[in-house]
């Protein structure tokens, strides 16, 4: 991929990396990956039918050698600072989609909110946010 990433791939490559870096992206994590850019605001305009292709082209990246901060660059270059407590949301949402976060999730997620500069009292209030709407009884 020679082009830059634009907000809408940003955030796939946000949630395609919090599903892969555990080495296995579950049904669950897939799915809520269609239901977030089918049903998110922000991706009103773009066209799912380029959802595969957008996440292929991150595996490709996360497979090479130090893959994973390429793509935590080219998330942080590509996104506005109004959409980067967005990426932390929809990371979370991802992370919690089967049930429970794996610790390489988790270090994800803190990678993320360090590198995209999200707030420890935002990253907390999301968090809490994404708690919620997981919670079984």
């Amino acid at each position: 991929m020679t082009e830059p990433l634009g907000h809408h791939e940003a955030l796939i490559y946000t949630m395609v990396t919090i599903s892969a870096v555990d080495r296995t992206m579950t049904d669950a994590e897939i799915a809520r990956i269609g239901e977030i850019v089918s049903n998110l605001p922000i991706f009103a305009e773009y066209d799912g039918d380029n959802l595969v292709q957008a996440s292929e082209d991150c595996g490709e990246i996360l497979g090479q050698a130090n893959g994973l901060q390429q793509v935590l660059q080219l998330i942080r270059s590509a996104l506005p600072r109004k959409l980067r407590e967005t990426a932390y949301a929809v990371a979370l949402d991802v992370a919690a989609a089967d049930g429970a976060a794996s610790q390489e999730e988790l270090r994800l997620l803190e990678m993320l909110r360090h590198r995209l500069a999200v707030g420890r009292l935002p990253a907390a209030a999301i968090e809490r946010g994404a708690r919620a709407r997981f919670t079984k009884l």
